[in-house]
């Protein structure tokens, strides 16, 4: 570290009175430059300024200095701009797109004119500005299916934290469970009976997906919020959340609990379950999620609320991919539980080809501890016994 410079007599160099003129002058002036073209302008009249700016043109603007960009905050923090800006009529719009757009735009704009505020700092002074907004708190909105509330509000968050790192994005969790009460929520469908609270299980899923899961594209970006939501419950309660989140809903927009033990339902409407669980599996080499763990959920959920029609079950284990339905079929074979097996093979055999039952069967032979093999074919099933 390089000493002070000092005059023969050892003390201090003192800087001269002009030198200290000119160092003032200097800060000034590079003060003003910050501002442009814009220095000495009232704040009121360049506030007239960014009236007439559109919000995406804003957010570039707030890149310019940190001057502006802190003034540009102080402006987004009236109440006047909000009124005009943040906007509120999201039941059964026309425009739905433009809406959207605009709430990416929004998102955008605090991203940039925040960016030198720490991300607790920057989550504090969003949240100021959004929580006057009804549409966006689960139990708040009076016109759910028809909302667009949180689906604007996930397109806002999505930009928003787009490109921050998994600390970051951590915090983001954590300020959102803080202030939203979600795992008081989470814990209120979990351990009640399913469909007891219909409202609240459809707030929460429509919360979950629009504003956590589904806007975003890459898969790990996916898979990081809904371990996020899963990981803190046992399986038993992760295989509940994950029916509530994609699992199929009836006319009324209320979760299809019933009909999975009561009538056949068609693929369509278990294609978002078979697809996040196929999303699970396939990440079960990372360190939160295991085979076996996945393999555990899915056989909580066939359980949920009682035993699903076997039908059901062989619809959804073949749309899950012969990965999951093979590790499904293994791990019921280790258990002993054969008569479930052949039982379960005929429905595959009914809502598949052939030939892919053929591969499981051959699975089911060389798994079985008891050495009880299941010779299966097209309407009839039996066991024999191979100890001897």
């Amino acid at each position: 570290m390089e000493e002070r410079a000092r005059c023969p007599s050892g003390k201090p160099a003192q800087k001269s009175r002009h030198q200290l003129s000119r160092s003032s002058v200097s800060t000034r002036s590079q003060s003003r430059s910050t501002w442009g073209l814009f220095k000495g302008m009232p704040a009121e009249v360049f506030d007239m300024v960014l009236e007439h700016l559109s919000v995406k043109e804003m957010s570039v603007f707030s890149m310019v200095s940190k001057a502006i960009s802190s003034h540009i905050a102080g402006y987004v923090s009236t109440k006047a701009w909000r009124r005009r800006m943040i906007l509120q009529k999201f039941h059964h719009p026309v425009h739905k797109e433009c809406v959207l757009e605009h709430y990416r735009s929004l998102g955008l704009l605090f991203k940039r004119c925040t960016l030198l505020l720490p991300t607790k700092e920057r989550l504090k002074f969003i949240y100021s500005k959004l929580s006057e907004v009804p549409c966006f708190e689960i139990e708040k909105c009076t016109v759910t299916p028809g909302c667009l509330g949180f689906a604007s509000y996930g397109v806002f968050l999505q930009t928003l934290i787009a490109g921050w790192d998994e600390l970051e994005c951590h915090r983001v969790f954590s300020f959102l469970c803080n202030y939203t009460s979600l795992p008081r929520k989470l814990r209120a469908v979990v351990t009640g009976l399913p469909g007891a609270a219909p409202d609240l299980e459809v707030q929460i899923r429509l919360f979950c997906r629009s504003v956590l899961l589904d806007w975003w594209r890459d898969q790990e970006d996916r898979l990081f919020w809904l371990t996020r939501l899963l990981q803190p419950w046992p399986f038993v309660s992760q295989a509940r959340l994950l029916f509530i989140f994609y699992g199929p809903l009836s006319q009324d927009g209320k979760i299809e609990w019933e009909k999975m033990t009561e009538s056949v339902v068609p693929e369509c409407d278990l294609w978002d379950l078979a697809k996040i669980i196929r999303m699970l599996f396939s990440e079960s080499e990372a360190k939160e999620w295991t085979a076996d763990s996945v393999i555990s959920i899915l056989d909580e959920i066939s359980a949920s609320p009682q035993f699903w029609l076997r039908e059901n079950l062989a619809r959804l284990l073949i749309l899950c991919g012969n990965r999951v339905c093979f590790n499904f079929m293994a791990s019921k074979a280790l258990n002993g539980r054969v008569m479930e097996i052949s039982k379960l093979l005929v429905f595959l055999i009914l809502v598949s080809s052939l030939a892919s039952v053929l591969q499981l069967q051959y699975l089911v032979l060389f798994s079985c501890p008891t050495k009880e093999v299941v010779i299966c074919s097209l309407g009839f099933c039996r066991i024999v016994n191979l100890k001897a």
